[in-house]
């Protein structure tokens, strides 16, 4: 029989603890700016009665699409460009996604403190790289492809 200990570690409660909370903040979030899109109490970039002509379309032709017929900006909105469009409906509902995409760099940052306390290197350093490696693929730096 082996001797494993089956009893979280600090960190993984505090990192559990830290998930649930953004899990918990992100859904209700989704809700609260579904509902203010959808009741059209903050208006929207494409009018919720055209929406369903673009369910479709390609990405890319969306984008050019919304962009012709309602942005009109001198390049798409690509990338992090979203977050300056926050103040209609439809882009809003990107905000609780993005949370829930980020609440796990939030979690590695807060536990690292403790592993270095904890004098677990390794999973220290693990920690961190993950840190660096998810925010670097969130901000669009590392890429891959031609596009």
């Amino acid at each position: 029989m082996s001797n494993h200990n089956t009893q979280a570690t600090e960190e993984q409660v505090l990192y559990a603890a830290i998930l649930e909370k953004g899990m918990y903040t992100g859904l209700a979030l989704m809700v609260i700016t579904f509902a203010l899109y959808v009741f059209g109490i903050v208006p929207s970039v494409v009018p919720l009665s055209e929406i369903s002509i673009y369910w479709s379309t390609p990405v890319h032709e969306y984008l050019v699409a919304i962009n012709t017929n309602f942005l009109h900006w001198e390049q798409l909105p690509t990338g992090w460009s979203w977050m300056k469009l926050l103040g209609y409906g439809d882009f809003l509902n990107f905000l609780p996604i993005a949370i829930l995409s980020g609440i796990t760099i939030v979690c590695y940052m807060v536990i690292t403190p403790g592993l270095f306390a904890r004098k677990d290197k390794a999973m220290a350093f693990m920690a961190l790289a993950e840190v660096v490696i998810l925010t670097l693929a969130a901000s669009g730096l590392l890429s891959v492809g031609a596009h």
